[in-house]
């Protein structure tokens, strides 16, 4: 990974036998899930998915990196990194390993934008998310 930033979170996961593909293997789709899932889990444990003001996080830049095939079964788990914060916006990274060998499937990237939901523009970066982040933008 390029810039990781700090580890805030690490979730496990299994790959579900529906998330194959003809070819026999995880589909590119489900890469883009378990990052999701990882870092809707994260903001969650960190009472940051939606706030009572009506902002939360909108995705508006998203990358996968494929670097080995995986199949069913499997235990994974995703690291979430928290980079660069600017004034609206947090860069997330992502690492998808085997939960016991660790070998590395894949990795992301995600940038979050705090988004106000009622005007639908973007709002300051809350002080608490950022103070996950590597350094500011």
């Amino acid at each position: 990974m390029s810039e990781p930033g700090n580890l805030v979170h690490s979730l496990d996961l299994s790959l579900r036998w529906g998330d194959m593909d003809a070819y026999g293997h995880a589909n590119n789709t489900v890469y883009f899930r378990f990052f999701e899932e990882a870092r809707i889990t994260w903001l969650g444990s960190i009472g940051m998915r939606d706030l009572p003001d009506g902002t939360g996080p909108v995705i508006i830049k998203t990358s996968a990196t494929f670097l080995r095939e995986l199949t069913y079964p499997a235990a994974v788990t995703v690291k979430t990194y928290a980079g660069k914060a600017g004034n609206t916006s947090l860069e997330t990274w992502y690492e998808l390993v085997d939960s016991e060998s660790g070998e590395r499937y894949s990795e992301g990237y995600a940038k979050i934008v705090w988004f106000d939901h009622s005007t639908r523009r973007s709002a300051p970066l809350p002080d608490k998310l950022r103070s996950y982040a590597a350094s500011s933008a």
